[in-house]
């Protein structure tokens, strides 16, 4: 990790993500009903129970409405920070930044696809996946080592708590345990 990632996750008060190739693999399972289907993965849920334990805020932008994303962002208490249905997701980022009153160096964006390169270009963090489009990988400051939907949501998480030192309080308000050797 570079002295300027470093520098700059200790600047961020708030993460952004994408939804299709971050909190899932970018597929869409579609019954003929058309019930959709997403496989959301564990690891990112506790991520952000990271991020709430210590008050660290996290919101989504999604380019398509989903009732399926609505339920998972309900669950995991982020239903006030969701944005679906806007492929142009610099209009949500603007409001986004409004509402919680932060500069563009001050966020993270995590994104996989083309229509991210606008929202990480301005961003002090940009971040893509290891699966990525390679066009999206350029525009990025880091790339996770895991892909989209098998725990990059999370790894992002770790990466910006343990710049700033909360990744450590993070678990120990989880789990109500002292953390030593981490």
């Amino acid at each position: 990790m570079t002295n300027e990632l470093i520098d700059r996750l200790k600047k961020l008060k708030i993460l952004v993500a994408d939804v299709d190739g971050i909190f899932t693999d970018g597929s869409l399972y579609i019954g003929e009903n058309g019930m959709e289907f997403k496989r959301f993965h564990v690891f990112d849920g506790a991520g952000v129970a990271l991020l709430r334990a210590v008050k660290f805020p996290l919101a989504i932008i999604s380019g398509r409405h989903s009732g399926v994303t609505t339920f998972r962002m309900k669950e995991l208490h982020l239903e006030e920070n969701l944005f679906q249905g806007n492929l142009a997701k610099l209009e949500p980022y603007a409001e986004i930044k409004k509402k919680f009153q932060v500069s563009d160096e001050e966020v993270a964006y995590i994104g996989d696809d083309l229509i991210d390169i606008p929202v990480l270009k301005r961003v002090g963090v940009p971040i893509s996946v290891a699966n990525a489009l390679p066009e999206v990988k350029k525009c990025a400051l880091y790339v996770t080592k895991r892909s989209g939907g098998d725990g990059a949501l999370r790894e992002a998480i770790e990466l910006i708590l343990k710049a700033q030192g909360k990744f450590v309080p993070a678990l120990e308000i989880l789990t109500k345990d002292t953390y030593k050797d981490i």
